[in-house]
């Protein structure tokens, strides 16, 4: 469930395809997607309902998403490098997801992309994926 641009060899004199991860920043800007998104959760009224189905303590889930994006945007793999890691749609199973969870989600998704600093074509491309990815994690 990649976005596109995955890794290729280039032919010999071709230039090569970055990934999407090296395309809006690397390291540093999906860390502070993932950052941005689970304070976003953490403090808009609109995300109660998403925010309820986590924690106290948001530091381990906000090293998983930027663990999970940089693999899912063709970066380092961490997450799935992590023993014991679970697919992304298991570990989503046991929560009661539905239409405005889903929302929610995206509501946040959205606003850490665009506070990010993102181009909007690129936001563009990863919405339109994170919304797909969105809407298969609804199990109501």
């Amino acid at each position: 469930m990649t976005p596109s641009a995955a890794k290729v060899e280039p032919e010999a004199g071709a230039t090569p395809r970055l990934t999407p991860y090296q395309i809006i920043g690397g390291e540093v800007v999906v860390r502070r997607i993932a950052n941005r998104f689970y304070d976003i959760m953490d403090s808009a009224p609109e995300a109660a309902s998403i925010r309820a189905l986590h924690g106290h303590d948001l530091t381990a889930v906000r090293e998983r998403l930027f663990e999970f994006l940089s693999g899912w945007l063709g970066g380092p793999p961490l997450y799935f490098q992590r023993p014991g890691h679970k697919c992304i749609m298991s570990a989503h199973r046991p929560f009661a997801i539905g239409a405005a969870e889903r929302d929610a989600w995206m509501m946040c998704m959205r606003r850490a992309l665009e506070e990010a600093g993102l181009p909007g074509d690129y936001r563009s491309v990863l919405e339109e994926a994170f919304q797909r990815m969105a809407e298969a994690f609804r199990n109501r």
